[in-house]
């Protein structure tokens, strides 16, 4: 019976956690959406790619292997900032 138990706490905690871990996008822009605004205006290679709560962050290269990171409104999918470096 004990070996039955800790099995089936672990499998009930795991399927409770799932939906707890799901993103529901709700009326905001996908972040597939995201990406394609960010290599509309240059990001060649993405890196890196963090949702902000109500913006997206894509972290990547243009094509001269240049540092990028662009900001895009989770809601409409503007462009709200650029950031370029080294």
């Amino acid at each position: 019976m004990r070996k039955l138990i800790l099995p089936a706490i672990v499998a009930i905690g795991l399927g409770s956690a799932a939906p707890a871990m799901a993103y529901d996008s709700g009326d905001q822009i996908s972040m597939q959406a995201a990406l394609d605004v960010a290599t509309d205006i240059g990001v060649m290679t993405v890196s890196h790619t963090q949702f902000l709560g109500d913006e997206w962050r894509i972290e990547g290269r243009d094509r001269a292997g240049r540092w990028m990171q662009v900001y895009v409104d989770a809601s409409t999918g503007d462009v709200r900032n650029v950031e370029r470096g080294w």
